[in-house]
């Protein structure tokens, strides 16, 4: 059972990380909850938007507001698995082996233009997504918890890359787009960091890893509804059936879908989850567990508006086991 005093220091948690870092990321403040939300359910995120929108300033920002080790590793077809989960030196003097972590192991980490890595390189970052550990020369090593991954990809440029397949995005927990700023956010670029140094080294943590740790244990235990469990089953079955849809919604899809309405309805003050959680997360979380069938793909049909059309031709659950 849900304390209503664990609920409202969430929702005040969130608040905290939200303003924070809205100090250097300006304008997209659904983006920053919603990194929250893949953060607490331990999943990871998939940016996919153009250069130059602040991917790397709203990494930086989030792991110094969380109070959590940073690292950034830049994706190149000729980095190695050793270049991200460390290497073993041998030492003369001491005739050993010493391990080198590589940066993966962090708690925050952002790799920036995945595509640009190798399958084998990509392989090593999904095994530390998937399993929370690296293995290295055999030997499995766990990271540091919590672990948060967040890879980006650059749509508009293909040449030298290594695209994800289909089965591997849907390791992601979440696919985000950041888009650009309004112009009130731009406006305050320009005049905020046009400085020798950028104000995300202002900076101070505003938390720490125990209460993300915490706070995670807190969210599994957000009521919903057997009417909106339903709702989530009706939206994976639909997908699977429906005739624009080469693949539909695997089980991991529905799990995450469920279990990020409990996370944004703790982030907002909530102890159970409204119909209106779900369809706010459905497009970022399952666009890209879903492939389209290639004659819908050439009249011009994408993965959101095909979601979109599926999800609307549904119809919202009532609640009966909480009222608000």
């Amino acid at each position: 059972m849900l304390k209503k005093q664990d609920i409202d220091n969430i929702n005040k948690w969130s608040h905290t990380i939200i303003d924070a870092v809205e100090k250097v990321f300006f304008g997209k403040r659904d983006v920053i909850e919603k990194i929250l939300v893949s953060l607490l359910c331990g999943g990871h995120v998939l940016v996919e938007d153009v250069p130059g929108v602040g991917k790397t300033i709203l990494a930086r920002a989030m792991a110094v507001c969380l109070g959590g080790e940073f690292r950034r590793i830049q994706c190149t077809p000729d980095l190695l698995p050793a270049d991200v989960i460390g290497v073993s030196v041998y030492n003369p003097k001491e005739s050993s082996f010493k391990f080198h972590p590589g940066p993966i192991l962090s708690n925050i980490v952002l790799v920036d233009e995945i595509n640009r890595a190798t399958p084998r390189t990509q392989s090593a970052l999904l095994e530390a997504m998937a399993e929370n550990q690296i293995t290295v020369e055999g030997r499995r090593v766990a990271l540091p918890a919590p672990f948060f991954l967040m890879a980006t990809e650059n749509p508009i440029e293909f040449e030298g890359t290594f695209p994800l397949p289909e089965a591997q995005k849907d390791r992601f927990f979440m696919a985000l787009k950041i888009g650009y700023p309004p112009r009130a956010a731009e406006s305050l670029i320009l005049e905020t960091q046009r400085r020798t140094t950028h104000p995300v080294t202002d900076l101070k943590p505003v938390s720490n890893l125990r209460a993300v740790s915490d706070i995670q244990k807190i969210v599994v235990n957000v009521q919903v509804d057997d009417g909106l469990k339903g709702y989530i089953l009706d939206i994976v079955e639909a997908s699977r059936k429906h005739h624009l849809f080469q693949l539909g919604i695997s089980p991991r899809g529905s799990l995450a879908l469920y279990k990020g309405a409990q996370a944004l309805a703790a982030l907002r003050g909530r102890d159970f989850v409204t119909p209106e959680d779900i369809k706010e997360l459905a497009l970022p979380i399952l666009c890209k567990r879903v492939i389209i069938k290639s004659e819908q793909m050439i009249k011009g049909i994408t993965e959101e508006t095909a979601l979109t059309q599926l999800i609307d031709s549904l119809e919202l659950p009532v609640l009966k086991g909480v009222l608000e």
